[in-house]
């Protein structure tokens, strides 16, 4: 049976896991947005994923599963089809002689736990799951879209085809493309020309992998039917385009910027899926640490300054503001951003896309942003010296400024902005708090497993002066060497290894020492000595903790912190 709202309040009110009137206030919410409570309690923190699961699992009287962390047989899964399974709630994840065992989001469903138990001939052990766990292993049910891919192929190689057909065909290719790269949470499709076929790649984990290779003489028909679908000139084949279009993939509307630039081999598409889903991650979740948290914390809670969040392309900046700014976007505040491209819509917040034909800039956008009586800022990137002045003047007449900004590290970002003609005395008394990040690779943990490191490996790490130092101060050495963990690879990694990014982090906080130096324009050096001195950890050093921890290996953290 369902719970009711009534019993929601009984469980985490009167038992004291939520205040009332958060309760309330997201039960409110929930309603007005169509979305699970569960679930809205969940992606606003009001309450942990696992901590909710063990409420309701107790309340049920039955155990909690994991999902995530279990491997599901496909003849195992297969026994309760995907229609009764997110209808009824229900997932078959194991069996074994003791009968089968299910994941139910209402475990006391006595009718649905007899109907299986008859159709499947075995007992059935019954399991609480959480509503987001639920709805990630429903995931499970996709099988490899290579084959559907193959005879689409087929029929496109068809000299019969007839001419609406094949337009039906490709824009059947096109979807799929789009939908498996969704589900595989891509980042990026590149449909890329080459000098006999045409390469269909994604990018996965920050890494690019094939997929899916197409005959060439199919190459202008797709970059027809996505110059149609992203309103582009389909009679302009020699200069850059850009358009973007949207995609139904059932969860939710995707956002695909499409960016089509003519190579010598043809015109080579890249697609941007942009999806709201993966944007909803807390700080914990995207790998700060509790110290680093607290820093972030403290931060975000002054009513004024800037905060900064810097590294190259692909770092995951944008992720990370996104998700200071779910903390700060409740409705006694006023949020207004000027983004390239908007990338999440933010509930309440007034956003700009910046768009240079019509000569909004990011400056122009800012100037306008500043009259529409903001309480916090967002800008989606420092780029130039008017942007950088108009950002840090915002943050001193009484608004919290949140950007990102290209920098090496931290400190990297004080001469940057000096560079950019911001004087010292108002970049001492404007930024708050610097992070500096980067994206590394999670280990598998479906197939990771620990090993001693070898000789070898140690070999390597003691050349490099600083991670002999960081593992010497722990205790190891050549003869008593640190444990290390790998994925040896499986169906849910793609036999990677890897599942999955989280970031490795460096966050600077603002103190009377570090603002003196900026004072008297310090190098990077002397900011970054301060800075270690007053308690910062670097990337590399929070890197090399997540390997301790199994979360990432030594390899991924060297090859992020590499100059």
């Amino acid at each position: 049976m369902k719970l009711t709202i009534d019993d929601l309040r009984a469980l985490l009110v009167e038992k004291e896991y939520i205040q009332t009137k958060d309760f309330e206030r997201a039960v409110t919410t929930a309603e007005n947005q169509h979305a699970e409570i569960e679930s809205y309690l969940v992606q606003n923190e009001l309450i942990k994923d696992e901590q909710l699961g063990l409420v309701l699992a107790e309340h049920y009287a039955v155990p909690l599963v994991d999902l995530g962390n279990v491997k599901i047989d496909d003849a195992v899964l297969a026994l309760i089809p995907e229609v009764v399974a997110r209808s009824r709630g229900i997932i078959a994840f194991a069996r074994d002689e003791k009968g089968l065992r299910i994941a139910m989001r209402e475990p006391d469903d006595l009718e649905m736990l007899h109907l299986i138990e008859k159709r499947a001939g075995l007992p059935v052990t019954p399991y609480y799951v959480t509503f987001r766990d639920f709805e990630a292993a429903l995931e499970r049910y996709r099988a490899s879209l290579s084959v559907s891919f193959e005879k689409i192929l087929a029929r496109l190689k068809d000299p019969l085809l007839g001419r609406d057909e094949r337009d039906d065909a490709i824009l059947e290719l096109m979807d799929m493309l789009v939908q498996y790269g969704y589900q595989n949470k891509s980042s990026d499709i590149h449909v890329s020309p080459m000098a006999r076929h045409v390469m269909v790649r994604f990018r996965i984990d920050g890494v690019l992998h094939d997929v899916l290779e197409m005959p060439k003489e199919l190459l202008d028909p797709v970059v027809m039917r996505v110059k149609i679908l992203s309103k582009m000139r389909t009679d302009e084949h020699r200069a850059a385009q850009d358009g973007k279009f949207r995609f139904n993939a059932k969860e939710e509307v995707i956002d695909v910027r499409v960016s089509i630039v003519p190579t010598t081999y043809g015109e080579n598409i890249v697609m941007r899926l942009l999806s709201s889903k993966l944007r909803r991650f807390s700080l914990a979740d995207l790998g700060f640490r509790d110290v680093d948290l607290g820093k972030v914390s403290r931060a975000s809670e002054s009513p004024h300054g800037m905060i900064l969040v810097t590294g190259p392309t692909g770092s995951g900046k944008t992720t990370t503001v996104y998700a200071v700014l779910k903390i700060l976007n409740t409705r006694d505040v006023h949020i207004a951003t000027i983004e390239d491209p908007v990338e999440y819509d933010i509930e309440g917040a007034t956003q700009i896309q910046v768009n240079p034909k019509t000569g909004l800039t990011f400056a122009k956008g800012l100037r306008s942003i500043v009259r529409q009586d903001p309480d916090i800022i967002m800008v989606g990137e420092i780029r130039d010296s008017e942007t950088a002045g108009i950002a840090v003047n915002s943050a001193m007449t009484g608004h919290l400024v949140l950007s990102t900004l290209h920098a090496n590290d931290s400190a990297t970002t004080f001469p940057r902005l000096f560079d950019m003609g911001i004087e010292p005395f108002l970049i001492a008394s404007t930024v708050t708090i610097v992070i500096a990040q980067r994206l590394v690779r999670k280990s598998c943990e479906k197939c990771r497993a620990s090993y001693v490191l070898s000789e070898e490996e140690w070999e390597m790490i003691a050349e490099e002066t600083f991670i002999k130092k960081f593992f010497e101060a722990k205790g190891f050495s050549a003869k008593s060497r640190p444990r290390g963990y790998k994925g040896s690879g499986c169906v849910v990694c793609a036999d990677t290894g890897y599942s999955g990014r989280l970031g490795i982090f460096e966050v600077l906080e603002m103190n009377e020492n570090i603002k003196q130096l900026i004072l008297k324009r310090s190098t990077s050096d002397q900011i970054t000595r301060a800075s270690k001195e007053g308690g910062m950890t670097s990337m590399l050093e929070d890197g090399l903790e997540k390997v301790l921890l199994g979360l990432t290996t030594l390899e991924e953290v060297l090859r992020a912190t590499k100059e």
